[in-house]
């Protein structure tokens, strides 16, 4: 038997918080409504191994081959799959030192990572670093929208924006990154120019759902989730930028142990989710499309050798 629609979306009254469905009716919402899995990593800084026993905090938590088998099963599990990341790939270590970047890109090909943002580890080898370990060895988007490029090496590698489209439903997703300046070394970007990342996520939004006609908008950020002084984060961002409907985020290394979301006076309302740093989480999310109805359900997968 069919869930019941109206139990379906009442259920989800809030997005992407409080619905909490069995794996049966999630299985029948998946047959019943356009479905899509997001699967998500951030600050992943060169963390190639599990860390090691004697570690005070993550003890065999981490490493790209149990990520790899966990990506596998949920894959197995659902059809559509999107497999992002919000910057900060690079950098933490000795793999990064040792291979500059290349190994990195090839474990997240091999993963088939759909699309990355650029955190500001990600420009410690410089552009033409960078370039060397992207061209050789990826192929995904790399999609920074803040960042103008057009007179740098990362002219035809950062894209502004890129629209997926899976199981019937179009995700357009764009990028937004820190500020570099006092972060990175000047001639490690040379030629980028930082642009305000709340009028450039109005822009890309207004794109996105009025121009393509996007069902989902999502924001890779690596912003950070939230700073005590003035400084824009991904809290700012979903506070004052209409039409996002999840912000990925990065840079603060923040455990989030269920998104958090932001409902604005409008009536609007972002989900946003960061899950730490160095591969040990994986984020996840469920999308169900009805009608013009988004609504969301959301895991936190832990990665590592005794990891169930």
């Amino acid at each position: 038997m069919a869930i019941n629609r109206r139990d379906f979306i009442t259920k989800g009254t809030a997005f992407g918080i409080g619905l909490a469905l069995t794996p049966e009716l999630l299985a029948q919402a998946r047959q019943d409504y356009r479905s899509l899995t997001i699967l998500h990593t951030n600050d992943t800084h060169s963390q190639i191994d599990p860390f090691p026993e004697t570690h005070k905090f993550h003890a065999f938590k981490g490493g790209v081959v149990h990520r790899a088998q966990k990506i596998d099963a949920v894959r197995k599990e659902v059809d559509h799959v999107l497999l992002l990341d919000a910057g900060d790939v690079f950098q933490g270590t000795p793999y990064f030192n040792r291979f500059n970047g290349h190994l990195e890109m090839q474990v997240m090909q091999a993963m088939a990572y759909d699309a990355m943002t650029l955190g500001n580890h990600d420009f410690d080898i410089g552009i033409q670093g960078f370039q060397d370990a992207y061209k050789k060895n990826a192929s995904f988007p790399v999609i920074c929208s803040n960042y103008d490029c057009k007179n740098s090496g990362f002219s035809d590698i950062v894209k502004p924006y890129h629209v997926f489209e899976k199981n019937g439903i179009r995700i357009g997703i764009f990028g937004l990154g820190i500020e570099l300046k006092g972060l990175v070394s000047i001639k490690n970007y040379e030629g980028i120019v930082y642009n305000d990342p709340i009028a450039v996520a109005k822009d890309h939004v207004r794109i996105l759902k009025g121009d393509l006609k996007c069902d989902i908008v999502i924001c890779l950020s690596h912003l950070g989730y939230k700073y005590d002084e003035d400084k824009v984060s991904d809290r700012i961002l979903a506070q004052n930028v209409e039409g996002i409907d999840l912000v990925i985020g990065g840079h603060t290394h923040t455990f989030l142990k269920r998104p958090d979301m932001i409902i604005r006076q409008s009536k609007g309302q972002t989900l946003i989710n960061q899950v730490g740093y160095a591969g040990i989480n994986l984020g996840r999310i469920d999308f169900f499309l009805h009608d013009k109805k988004v609504k969301s359900t959301q895991r936190l997968i832990e990665i590592g050798a005794k990891m169930q």
